[in-house]
């Protein structure tokens, strides 16, 4: 596999588009606006779809310096910046957000970077909570969030903490898998 994906100029310490990042760059196709950021963009593989579909200025964000690196090679500006962390209030009309959601006992974590792409914590929700506490911060007034859950994370849970943070939802797409549903839901500022 290594030789695979060095040959295809993959980077294995980099996310890679999978059936959650078709669902969230479906939604944001159909319902972005203005500027717009992708956090935790992984490959930068939305936010291209995004650019090139919708004809919007997208923006990157990962902690991962090799994945900011990746996004920048498909044309995508990225920065290195944990969550929206480097970003000014008002900045942007959509985010995009798949976050880590795979529950993950901390007794079995790896510490690289492709375990911090994919685990979110014991509930699946470490990353969920300070993003949605912080989101409207960057949001500018009519702006939109798209964000990706899975029911490994609890989805009622999830949804108590986007109404706690002031976000109606919506559901935008959603998937039934053998193991999990993963739903990408719109969120809009209540009221």
């Amino acid at each position: 596999m290594t030789d695979l994906a060095e040959r295809r100029g993959l980077d294995l310490d980099v996310y890679q588009p999978a059936e959650d990042s078709g669902l969230l760059a479906a939604a944001a196709v159909e319902g972005a606006h203005g500027r717009v950021l992708e956090v935790g963009t992984g490959s930068g593989w939305v936010a291209e779809r995004i650019r090139e579909e919708c004809g919007l200025r997208v923006v990157g964000s990962d902690r991962n310096p090799n994945a900011a690196r990746q996004a920048g090679e498909r044309g995508v500006e990225a920065v290195v910046g944990d969550l929206l962390d480097p970003f000014v209030a008002d900045a942007f009309d959509t985010v995009c957000f798949n976050p880590p959601y795979l529950p993950t006992d901390p007794d079995n974590e790896w510490d690289d970077w492709m375990e911090q792409a994919l685990s979110g914590g014991e509930t699946g929700r470490e990353l969920i909570d300070p993003f949605l506490a912080d989101v409207d911060r960057v949001l500018a007034p009519d702006g939109v969030v798209f964000l990706l859950v899975s029911s490994l994370t609890g989805y009622e849970e999830v949804l108590a903490l986007i109404e706690a943070a002031g976000f109606d939802h919506a559901v935008a797409v959603e998937e039934s898998f053998p193991f999990e549903t993963l739903t990408v839901l719109r969120l809009t500022r209540a009221g």
